[in-house]
């Protein structure tokens, strides 16, 4: 029987023990034994599945995992600690001294330091191009380019990438196409679909959903989630058991949840579009969104995520955070509970005053990660903010 892939990630699970359990186990082991030597011996020859380490494999990381690649529609997928850990992994994996990475201007702020601090250090050289300017795309490419790699929506600016472009233009030029679904989720949006090679997420968001637990996960092409594995089966960044576990569960509910997080995010950001303290809002799913057609075309919601600009600047945002009575103020996204930010001075600090404005995270945008509280509770504590900046 053909099921959709929200049930299957809903059913998919480990092998049901001798003791009948309903709910998957927690496989909390280091290793993992052997009946006899032949049987240790072609296991650690690759020629079975059997599990070793969990820096390699374990139960509860491989249901984690295959339920992600049945939300992404992925051949594969490995599982890492952290979502920084994944684009890392993603990147170091495929890319080698004299390559070349492109990535879109607008990306998370420890992306864009691993981009620039980090990857010359291995002789990687890279080029951002602006992601609302796809003609510049093509442009960058030399002949040493790899990869292009991609947030859509952008974090924090809410830029709308189409991908179904970047795809075609990574295989017209033989490159890897690297996206981070992180902010759409694989219910609002399939990378693969639309041509993909890899999809990687930060499982700490709204895969968690409730601000526990961190991890990442990249799924894509069987073989190149394989030389992903090998890399990481290297150097150690291994999701947690634990971890896997409370994720796995979790994404039992995600389709629920981002529905919710979706229908509070867009009637927030109709209610507070024209307020006449904010200089712009944006919403992928608003048809004053710059990139509106491409967002409909691709995304089936518009995300949790809303940011906007107030007129006040640098005092403004710190006024608005700080009068907040409902919302957090916490370095996290997709909470079950509403989360306010100002990027220039957290996630995106340590960009200089040039790479912010070029990117248009400026001294006044706030970024509000849109919870699953009752939709006017979470308006009212923003509109009253609002009234002292």
């Amino acid at each position: 029987m053909s099921l959709h892939p929200i049930t299957e990630a809903i059913r998919i699970q480990t092998k049901r023990t001798s003791e009948g359990e309903h709910s998957s186990p927690l496989f909390l082991t280091s290793s993992f034994c052997f009946d006899d030597a032949e049987e240790m011996r072609a296991a650690f020859a690759d020629e079975t599945d059997d599990n070793i380490y969990s820096r390699f494999s374990n139960p509860n990381v491989r249901e984690f995992t295959l339920r992600v690649c049945a939300l992404e529609g992925a051949e594969d997928g490995f599982a890492t600690a952290s979502g920084m850990s994944a684009v890392f992994a993603s990147f170091m994996t495929f890319l080698k001294k004299g390559d070349h990475l492109i990535s879109c201007s607008s990306v998370f702020g420890s992306t864009h330091s691993l981009i620039v601090k980090w990857l010359p250090k291995y002789g990687i050289d890279y080029s951002f191009v602006p992601a609302d300017r796809p003609q510049d795309w093509e442009a960058a490419i030399r002949p040493e380019t790899r990869m292009i790699y991609l947030e859509t929506p952008t974090n924090p600016g809410l830029e709308i990438i189409d991908l179904e472009f970047a795809a075609s233009l990574c295989h017209k030029h033989h490159l890897i196409c690297n996206v981070d679904n992180c902010f759409a989720t694989p219910i609002g949006q399939q990378p693969i679909q639309y041509g993909a090679d890899l999809v990687l997420h930060s499982a700490t968001k709204w895969f968690d959903g409730q601000g526990r637990v961190l991890g990442g996960v990249i799924v894509g092409k069987k073989e190149l989630i394989h030389e992903i594995y090998m890399f990481c089966r290297t150097t150690g960044p291994a999701l947690s058991p634990f971890n896997a576990w409370l994720l796995s569960k979790s994404l039992e509910t995600l389709d629920v949840r981002m529905e919710r997080h979706a229908s509070n995010a867009l009637y927030i950001a109709q209610q507070l579009e024209k307020h006449p303290k904010l200089l712009g809002l944006k919403y992928p799913f608003l048809p004053s969104h710059p990139q509106y057609p491409v967002a409909i075309k691709q995304m089936k919601n518009g995300g949790g995520i809303i940011s906007f600009e107030l007129k006040g600047g640098l005092d403004s945002g710190r006024n608005f955070l700080n009068h907040l009575k409902l919302l957090s103020m916490t370095a996290n996204v997709g909470d079950t509970r509403s989360i306010a930010s100002h990027p220039a001075s957290t996630t995106h600090a340590k960009l200089t005053e040039e790479e912010r404005q070029a990117v248009n995270i400026t001294p006044g945008l706030i970024r509000i990660s849109v919870g699953l509280e009752f939709r006017d509770d979470i308006l009212n504590d923003i509109l009253q903010t609002l009234e002292h900046c």
